[in-house]
């Protein structure tokens, strides 16, 4: 009865001191989206726009200075320089703001610089749901919208970030969203998005 009780009494430590071990963070700061698109064998690049992203996220750790980093983030993506076929006469200097509420679950691995704090190093999956996609060219603004005949709602890819944590938990970190979802569907060509991102934040 005794060593059951010393096995439970362990258990609850472990678990205490795996709960104790996980913090929490948040990032935020800008982003220059651009899409890539493809016909066939051609494959061309809009301009870079700019938006923001803000980003909530818990750190648990898996290993020794390795760490799983959920999160739950609202980004801004699109580019400058399309060529929209439903509105051609726009020419190609529409500017496309999309945003997208994203599930961003990142591998983070940190190496430590003495006292000061750690450079990390992460990547991994990611999976989003757009929220609002609005066309500019010069005075004009068109809510483009998602859904049949308009851009996919969803998107996912692959996010890679790198940064420098210090010890008292504020951050600065650059990000890159690689997406591989096609967002036009058109036939024989596909949209991608391409994020690059820098921003600070705060880990608890």
């Amino acid at each position: 009865m005794k060593r059951k009780l010393l096995s439970i009494a362990a258990v609850l430590c472990f678990i205490a001191g795996a709960k104790a071990q996980i913090s929490y963070g948040f990032k935020a700061g800008a982003t220059f989206p651009k899409m890539t698109a493809s016909l066939g064998s051609v494959s061309v690049s809009t301009e870079s726009s700019t938006s923001f992203y803000l980003t909530g996220y818990l750190d648990a750790p898996l290993a020794n200075n390795f760490s799983i980093q959920p999160g739950l983030s609202l980004q801004g993506k699109g580019g400058k320089g399309l060529t929209l076929i439903d509105f051609e006469e726009l020419g190609n200097k529409v500017k496309l703001d999309l945003m997208y509420l994203e599930l961003p679950v990142n591998f983070v691995y940190s190496i430590p610089t003495g006292n000061s704090g750690s450079v990390f190093l992460g990547a991994g999956p990611y999976a989003g749901l757009g929220l609002s996609a609005k066309a500019k060219a010069e005075n004009v603004k068109i809510d483009v919208g998602f859904g049949d005949n308009k851009l996919k709602r969803f998107d996912a890819g692959i996010n890679f970030l790198a940064g420098y944590r210090l010890s008292n938990g504020f951050l600065i970190n650059g990000g890159y969203g690689l997406g591989l979802v096609d967002m036009a569907g058109a036939e024989g060509g596909s949209l991608k998005n391409r994020v690059f991102s820098i921003g600070i934040g705060y880990q608890l």
